[in-house]
Order: C-alpha cells, then sequence, then structure tokens
C-alpha cells in the first residue's frame, strides 16, 4: 500500500515539480500512522529519487534549463543559510501560517491564466541577455520546438531566497515557490519552470538527507518502498508530461498548490497530523 501510494506521489511530483513529500507526509502520518519526524524524514528520500529519476528523463529530452536551475540555486542557497541562522530567533509557526497564506496569494495569477498554453510577449531582461539563459525545448503536444524568453530575472532570484528562507526556517520542501516564481514572475513556459524546479529540489533535499539520517529519521523499511514506488511515478510522470499541455498542468498544479499552503497553515497551527 505504502508502494502504490508512493507510485501515485511520484508521478504527481514528476509533473508539477514539487517532489512527490507534499503527498508522502499526509499519506504515512495520517493513512498509516506512522510519527511526523519518521515521514518527514521519508519525504526526503522522496524528493531525491523524484528528482533523480525525471531529471535524467527531462535533461534528455532537452525540458530541463540547467543555466536557469544553476543560477537560481545560489539564492535559494543563501536564502537556506539565512534561514537556519535565524530559525532560533523566530517564531516557525507563525511563519509557516503566513508563508501559507502568502502561498495562497501566489497562487491567484496561476488561476487567472490557466488556460494559457504559453507566456505572451516576454522579452529578455540585461541579466538573461549577459548569462545566456533564454533557450527552447521541445514541446511534442504542439508538434514543434518552442523558444522562450526570461524576464525579470532578479525578482526570480530574490524569490528564491525566499523559498530557501522558507525550506531553512521551516524544514520543509520550497518546490511551489520556485515553480510560482520560475512562471509568474520570470515568464517561462510551465513546463520548463516544473522540470527546472525538479532539478533544482534535488540538489536541496540531497543536502539535508544526512542530517535526518543521523538522527535516525529516516527508517529504511519505510524508506524503501517509499523511494521505489516514488522513482517508478517519476518516470512514468516523466514520459506523461511530454503528451500533456501547459493548460492541464496548471489545472493539476493549482489544486497542489492550495494543498501545500493548506499544510503549511496547518503544519504551523499544529492542527492534525501535518
Amino acid at each position: 500500500m505504502i508502494f502504490v501510494g508512493s507510485l501515485l506521489a511520484g508521478v504527481i511530483g514528476a509533473l508539477v515539480g514539487l517532489g512527490g513529500g507534499i503527498m508522502v507526509v499526509p499519506m504515512l502520518t495520517i493513512i498509516f500512522g506512522f510519527p511526523i519526524p519518521f515521514a518527514i524524514g521519508v519525504s526526503i528520500i522522496s524528493v531525491i529519487a523524484t528528482s533523480s529519476g525525471a531529471a535524467v528523463a527531462y535533461l534528455r529530452d532537452h525540458l530541463t534549463n540547467i543555466r536557469i536551475g544553476m543560477f537560481l540555486e545560489i539564492g535559494t542557497t543563501l536564502g537556506a543559510i539565512s534561514g537556519a541562522f535565524v530559525a532560533g530567533l523566530l517564531a516557525p509557526n507563525l511563519l509557516g501560517v503566513i508563508f501559507g497564506i502568502i502561498l495562497i496569494v501566489s497562487a491567484a495569477p496561476l488561476i487567472f491564466k490557466i488556460g494559457e498554453e504559453l507566456p505572451q510577449n516576454v522579452s529578455n531582461d540585461s541579466w538573461a541577455r549577459t548569462l545566456n539563459l533564454a533557450s527552447s525545448y521541445p514541446d511534442h503536444k504542439l508538434g514543434r520546438e518552442v523558444p522562450y524568453q526570461v524576464t525579470r530575472t532578479p525578482f526570480g532570484l530574490a524569490m528564491m531566497y525566499i523559498a530557501g528562507l522558507i525550506s531553512g526556517l521551516l524544514g520543509i520542501g520550497s518546490g511551489t515557490f520556485k515553480v510560482i516564481a520560475m512562471d509568474t514572475i520570470m515568464r517561462l513556459p510551465l513546463k520548463v519552470s516544473t522540470t527546472t524546479s525538479n532539478l533544482m529540489i534535488g540538489v536541496t533535499a540531497a543536502a539535508s538527507a544526512g542530517i535526518y539520517f543521523s538522527r535516525g529519521n529516516i527508517p529504511p523499511l519505510i524508506a524503501a518502498p517509499v523511494a521505489l514506488g516514488v522513482l517508478a511515478g517519476a518516470l512514468l510522470g516523466a514520459r506523461l508530461l511530454l503528451h500533456m499541455s501547459n493548460k492541464i498542468l496548471r489545472i493539476i498544479f493549482v489544486p497542489v498548490i492550495i494543498i501545500a499552503a493548506l499544510e503549511m497553515i496547518l503544519h504551523g497551527l499544529g492542527i492534525g497530523s501535518f
């Protein structure tokens, strides 16, 4: 049952670029009754499995923009370090509620653009031209190569800093903020945003996995079926994404964002098993 649930989590995680943790934590705590520290530790493994499984396929199919991903990781890393330093000075529960509300508000532009297939009237800013961030990707659904440009790069980098700050303060994934930053601020096609986010979250999760393992919060008998299920689901999700439109991805992504926001708010309020 854990394997089957993880399989579904891997498919959704690969499609929306958030990793499988958003579904793995509620599944393990609510359905199977595992303690929250175990669920969080195992979810870190699921994120690495999702990222590793899907990233290979996305790189092979030229969907991921590596230059953008590595550049934005600078902001995420600095934010995570800052979050770790100030975590003891702020009330993380209150922050969880605040960031959950911000996430819901951030999802509003996606709802208004839910029918958008590709961004329109986007021009490279000076940062994008200097760093050569613009590229193209093959869209099997549209049957052509889709070129795209990048705008408001400094604001996207600032959003990545906030995403890293959230991750460092609250010990949660911040893939939702990464995708929103690339989609709504930098105006990348949603397929590029989700696949690039997928690559980035694996780097972030791998850095923290050792800490959770040293604490004994990654029990192998739970982590093994989760990792296998999520990996298989991620590979399947990567195949499905090639034949899906950006419109369908938005329809899937918006409810997942709302679930992530509610999970963050409930975690902050100490309600339920989240």
